[in-house]
C-alpha cells in the first residue's frame, strides 16, 4: 500500500528489509491459518478471528510506516527554528509534520497493543483475569512467566530494552497528547516562560523523527520475532 505516497505525489515505497521481514512472517502465519481452516473448517471461528486480527496488524504496520515517511518528508520542508519566522507555506508544512508525527507516535503503541491482544489469543494467556485493560507491555511481562513461552518473552524484552529511551519519549508524548494537552502546546508554554517576550523556538525536530524511527524499528522487529516464533511452533506441533 502506498496511499500517502500517492496523495503526496511521491513514488511508491521501495522494498525495505525490516518491513518486509515483518510482513513475510505475518503472511506465513496467515497461510498456516488458512490451511487449518481448509482442513478443519474452523467451526468455532477461532482461526478466522486470528486471520482477521493479523491482517489488521499488517494494515496498521503499513499505516505507521506511512506516517513516519510523511512526517519525515514535511520535516525536511521546515527550515526555520521559529514559527514566527516562517512564511505561510512553511507554516503549513510544519503543521503537516506535526500531524503525521503525532499520528505516528500514537500508532506505535496502537500496533503494539493490538499485538498484545493477538498474543493473548494465540497463547491462551487469559490476560483479562489479570488486568481487564491490558497493554502489550503487560502481556510481555506475563509472557516471561510462562515457561513454554519464556524464550519468546526473553527475545521480546531484549528488543524492547534496545529501544527503551525512544519508547519512553514516545510514550510520554502519546500520554500527553491523549490525556492532558497538546504536546506542542505544552512545549510552547515552557519555551514562552523561558524566552518571556522572545521568539518561541521549535524543539529538535530531527530528534523527534529519530525517536519515531526507533519506535517503528522496534515494532517491526517485535512483529517479526512473534510471528517467526509462532510459525515455527505451529509447524513443530503439526510435525511439518
Amino acid at each position: 500500500m502506498n496511499m500517502l505516497r500517492s496523495l503526496l505525489g511521491e513514488p511508491p515505497r521501495q522494498p525495505e528489509e525490516r518491513l518486509d521481514k515483518a510482513y513475510k512472517a505475518m503472511k506465513e502465519t496467515i497461510r498456516i491459518l488458512r490451511h487449518e481452516i481448509e482442513l478443519k473448517h474452523d467451526p468455532t471461528h477461532d482461526y478466522r478471528k486470528l486471520e482477521i486480527w493479523i491482517l489488521g496488524l499488517i494494515s496498521s504496520l503499513n499505516e505507521l510506516e506511512e506516517c513516519l515517511f510523511a512526517s519525515s518528508l514535511f520535516r525536511k520542508k521546515v527550515t526555520h527554528d521559529s514559527v514566527e519566522d516562517m512564511d505561510p507555506a512553511e507554516r503549513e508544512d510544519y503543521a503537516r509534520y506535526v500531524f503525521f508525527y503525532k499520528d505516528g507516535f500514537i500508532r506505535v503503541f496502537a500496533v503494539l497493543d493490538k499485538l498484545g491482544t493477538v498474543l493473548n489469543e494465540l497463547f491462551d494467556m487469559k490476560m483479562a483475569k489479570i488486568k481487564p485493560h491490558f497493554s502489550f507491555f503487560t502481556v510481555l511481562r506475563q509472557l516471561q512467566l510462562i515457561p513454554k513461552h519464556a524464550e519468546l518473552g526473553k527475545d521480546l524484552n531484549i528488543i524492547k530494552n534496545q529501544y527503551r529511551e525512544a519508547l519512553s519519549e514516545l510514550r510520554r508524548r502519546r500520554n500527553t497528547e491523549i490525556h492532558y494537552m497538546n504536546s506542542e502546546l505544552r512545549d510552547d508554554l515552557w519555551q514562552r516562560h523561558q524566552a518571556l517576550f522572545g521568539k518561541i523556538e521549535l524543539e529538535n525536530l530531527d530528534l523527534h523523527i529519530r525517536d519515531l524511527e526507533q519506535g517503528y524499528q522496534m515494532v517491526c522487529e517485535t512483529l517479526e520475532a512473534v510471528f517467526v516464533y509462532t510459525n515455527q511452533r505451529w509447524k513443530q506441533l503439526a510435525g511439518r
